[in-house]
C-alpha cells in the first residue's frame, strides 16, 4: 500500500496540474481567437469575403495558435496547479507522505510533456495545413484567390531566373498539379549577361517533371538574336513545388522538412535562408523551452507562492513567460545581425532563465 501511495500522489498533482493548464489554455486560446475574429469581421463584404469565410479562417488557424501560446500556458498552468495544492497545504501533506519535490515536479511535468509531444505532432501535421487553408480563404478578399497567392512569383535556379504573373494548383479528377501562367525565364552568364529570355504560356509539374507550353525563347548571340519557338518542351531542373513555397509562404506555416527543403533549396541557390534556419531550430528547441519553464516556475509554486494569492501566481506565470518569449527574440535578432549559430541563441536564454530563477529561490532560503 505504501509503495502504491506515491504514484497515486503523482497522478494527483498531474491531473490538478492538467486540469490548470487546460483551463488557463482555453482562456488564452479564446481571447486570441476572439481579437483576432473582430478584426477579420472589418474584411466581411470585401469581394467574395463572407462571415463563414472569416469563421472558417479562424477554425483554421486554431491548430496553429495552440502551438505558439503553449509555452507560456505550460507555465502559467504549472504555477497555478502547483500553486493551487501549495495555498491548501496539500504539497506540505504530499511530503509529508514521503514524496520528495523531484518526484512532485516530474508528476506536474508529465502531462505538460504530453501536450508538448501532441503539439510538435500538431505543427508538423494538422498546422501547416490548417493554415495553408486559411490563407487561401483570406486571398479571397482581392476576389483573386489564386492570383493573390502566386501573382509576381519570383524563383532562382543556378544563374536562371523565374517569373510567373499567375497560377496555382490544378485538380482533374484525381489528378493534381502545379501550373504557372504566363512565365517568363531569365538565364544568365557566370559574369552576370543575360544569355536568353523565355516566355512560356504555361508551365506545369507533374510527377516531378516540369513541362513548358506555348515556349518562345530569345537566344542573345555576339552579333544577332535568334529566336526560337517550341510548342512544349520538358524543362529540367530541381525546383519544384516545395521550392515554390519558399517564395511564398511565411517559414512559420510550414513542417520541419518543408523548412528543411527550402533551406537548401536557398542556400544552393545562394540566397538568404536566416528565417527559415531560424524557425527550423525553433522546432527543435520547442519541447526544451517548455521543459525549462516549467522548471522555471516550480520554486515559486514550492517557495514564495505558498503564502500568495492567485493573481500574484497568475502575474509570475505571465512574467516569467512573456519574459522568456521577449529574451529569446532578442538573443535571436542578435544571431542574424552578429552571424553566430541561431542555436546558440535558442540556448542562452534556457540557462539564463534557469539559474536567475533557482538563483532568486536559493537565495531566499526556500
Amino acid at each position: 500500500m505504501k509503495a502504491r501511495m506515491p504514484h497515486r500522489l503523482d497522478r494527483y498533482v498531474a491531473r490538478h496540474v492538467l486540469l490548470a493548464t487546460l483551463g488557463v489554455w482555453a482562456v488564452l486560446l479564446g481571447f486570441d481567437v476572439i481579437i483576432d475574429f473582430a478584426t477579420e469581421l472589418k474584411d466581411v463584404g470585401k469581394e467574395g469575403y463572407s462571415l463563414s469565410h472569416a469563421a472558417l479562417y479562424e477554425l483554421f488557424t486554431v491548430p496553429r495558435r495552440m502551438y505558439t501560446l503553449f509555452p507560456t500556458v505550460a507555465v502559467i498552468g504549472c504555477i497555478l496547479g502547483l500553486g493551487g495544492l501549495a495555498a491548501r497545504s496539500e504539497l506540505t501533506a504530499i511530503r509529508a507522505a514521503g514524496v520528495s519535490r523531484l518526484q512532485i515536479g516530474l508528476g506536474a511535468m508529465l502531462p505538460l510533456l504530453v501536450m508538448a509531444a501532441l503539439m510538435v505532432a500538431n505543427i508538423e501535421t494538422v498546422g501547416p495545413a490548417g493554415e495553408q487553408r486559411a490563407q487561401m480563404l483570406a486571398s479571397a478578399k482581392s476576389g483573386k484567390l489564386i492570383m493573390a497567392r502566386y501573382s509576381g512569383l519570383w524563383a532562382r535556379e543556378g544563374q536562371l531566373f523565374l517569373n510567373a504573373r499567375a497560377g496555382g494548383p490544378r485538380t482533374e479528377g484525381e489528378d493534381s498539379w502545379i501550373e504557372l501562367q504566363d512565365v517568363r525565364m531569365y538565364q544568365f552568364d557566370g559574369d552576370g549577361r543575360l544569355r536568353s529570355l523565355a516566355q512560356a504560356r504555361t508551365a506545369e509539374h507533374r510527377d516531378g517533371k516540369w513541362t513548358l507550353h506555348g515556349v518562345e525563347r530569345a537566344h542573345f548571340l555576339p552579333r544577332k538574336v535568334q529566336v526560337d519557338r517550341i510548342a512544349s518542351e520538358q524543362w529540367d531542373t530541381e525546383l519544384d513545388e516545395h521550392s515554390l513555397v519558399a517564395t511564398l509562404a511565411k517559414p512559420r506555416y510550414l513542417s520541419t522538412s518543408e523548412l528543411s527543403s527550402n533551406i537548401e533549396y536557398l542556400r544552393r541557390n545562394q540566397l538568404d535562408a536566416t528565417q527559415f534556419v531560424s524557425t527550423y531550430w525553433g522546432r527543435w528547441f520547442y519541447p526544451i523551452k517548455v521543459i525549462v519553464l516549467v522548471l522555471a516556475a516550480l520554486p515559486f509554486a514550492f517557495g514564495s507562492l505558498r503564502s500568495g494569492g492567485m493573481g500574484r501566481r497568475l502575474f509570475i506565470g505571465i512574467l516569467i513567460g512573456v519574459g522568456y518569449l521577449i529574451v529569446e527574440r532578442f538573443f535571436i535578432s542578435l544571431a542574424d545581425v552578429a552571424h553566430f549559430d541561431v542555436r546558440l541563441a535558442y540556448t542562452l536564454p534556457a540557462v539564463l532563465l534557469v539559474l536567475v530563477c533557482w538563483g532568486y529561490f536559493g537565495r531566499r532560503g526556500a
